[in-house]
């Protein structure tokens, strides 16, 4: 693996790096005046559709993509700095260059699983950033961890599909703007197979019978940064076949690879919220004052700051070589170091994170900086895309496979 980067990558970085000092960063304050100015906090501040303009305007968009039809044709490993970089602002730069989950996901599956006119009529929009969409496959009356556990059914009755079940936690859901939901369901739940019980379905959310209930709190706060996150339930809810995404019984097989590159995502912009972490404790190191000296010049604020560099170096070269490898031998042949970045990252990050907030005291928890917020992502990433103990127990089977 050569750890340079190449020409391209290091010309978007350059482009991506500038991008931020001139527009993101500087609209991060904006975008929350504007927002508490809105008739309702899930409408879109208008700054955000600026940042959208302008990173399109530099062909800063749609960066994750791999397929140069539909996105900017770069591999995992050229994506990763520069979704590293977009990290360091996770609620504003992945929604302005249109990389921000759960649509990136949702443009994969349609990408490679929709059909022409299923892609005509949602992924063209998407990759537009003319609508948002969401992807609801997490309930709350099972453990989700489990996928087979779901329990919304799909039944087939003519030319539609019936839904009916209860979803929570659906990210973008609460979104003015999301248009549309990829439903998980059973369309076989006595099948043989427990994992060719599911399928997926386009549901869009004007639909009759679809109700977004309420939006769910993180943390004990609502987040606005993709749209929330909401309990929405399916009560009987048509659609046309036309709208089964892939094959009946594919569903667990899609899910699977919506989510490989998914986690690798989340932990490329968690180093960016590491190295956010680690210059916001460096500053407030160097600019405060306790016991007769600077915090810099305390041991142990020195240790803190020592261990997140040492970590988030050890985390990028993880990730990095992860990248190399879904690139080189695909996601399978990369599937343990997949599960590794997904176990290691969140909870390096949370750690780190963690330190910056006590570095910072009250201002740590509080809105004037970005951390309470930053360590709310972290933490909860080590839920998403599936619970870490549920890496660790695959990863562990697949590493104890070699001597049984």
């Amino acid at each position: 693996m050569d750890f340079a980067f190449d020409a391209r990558t290091e010309e978007l970085r350059a482009k991506l790096l500038a991008f931020m000092d001139e527009h993101v960063y500087p609209a991060e304050a904006v975008a929350e005046e504007q927002r508490a100015a809105l008739a309702s906090p899930w409408d879109t501040p208008a700054v955000v559709g600026e940042l959208k303009a302008e990173a399109r305007r530099q062909g800063l968009w749609n960066l994750f993509l791999p397929d140069g039809e539909y996105g900017a044709g770069l591999t995992n490993l050229q994506y990763a700095p520069l979704a590293e970089i977009t990290g360091r602002s996770p609620h504003l730069a992945p929604t302005a260059t249109n990389c921000a989950a759960p649509d990136t996901g949702n443009m994969e599956v349609l990408a490679q699983f929709g059909t022409e006119e299923q892609k005509k009529q949602w992924l063209q929009p998407l990759l537009a950033g003319e609508i948002r969409s969401a992807f609801a496959m997490t309930e709350p009356e099972v453990a989700s961890s489990d996928a087979t556990n779901i329990t919304t059914r799909i039944e087939r009755d003519g030319d539609e599909y019936v839904i009916t079940g209860r979803k929570w936690y659906i990210s973008g859901a609460m979104n003015p703007d999301c248009a549309v939901f990829i439903v998980m369901g059973k369309t076989d739940p006595d099948g043989a197979d427990i994992r060719r019980q599911q399928s997926m379905v386009l549901v869009p959310r004007d639909t009759p019978g679809v109700t977004v209930e309420r939006a769910m709190q993180v943390f004990g706060y609502e987040d606005h940064s993709h749209g929330g996150h909401a309990e929405v339930v399916f009560d009987h809810a048509r659609v046309p076949v036309a709208n089964l995404v892939g094959e009946e019984g594919g569903g667990f097989a899609i899910a699977q690879a919506r989510l490989g590159p998914g986690r690798i995502h989340h932990c490329m912009r968690l180093i960016g919220m590491a190295e956010r972490a680690i210059e916001l404790m460096c500053r407030r190191a160097v600019d405060r004052t306790a016991f007769g000296k600077a915090l810099a010049q305390q041991g142990v604020v020195q240790n803190w700051i020592a261990d997140a560099r040492v970590t988030v170096e050890q985390l990028r070269l993880l990730v990095l070589k992860t990248a190399w490898l879904m690139d080189t031998v695909g996601n399978k042949g990369a599937h343990t170091e997949i599960q590794a970045i997904k176990i290691a990252t969140p909870r390096a990050v949370a750690g780190i994170l963690d330190r910056a907030i006590q570095l910072h005291g009250a201002g740590g928890v509080s809105q004037d900086f970005p951390l309470a917020e930053l360590y709310a992502s972290a933490r909860t990433l080590m839920l998403a895309d599936g619970p870490d103990e549920v890496h660790q127990r695959s990863l562990a089977r697949r590493e104890l496979k070699r001597y049984l």
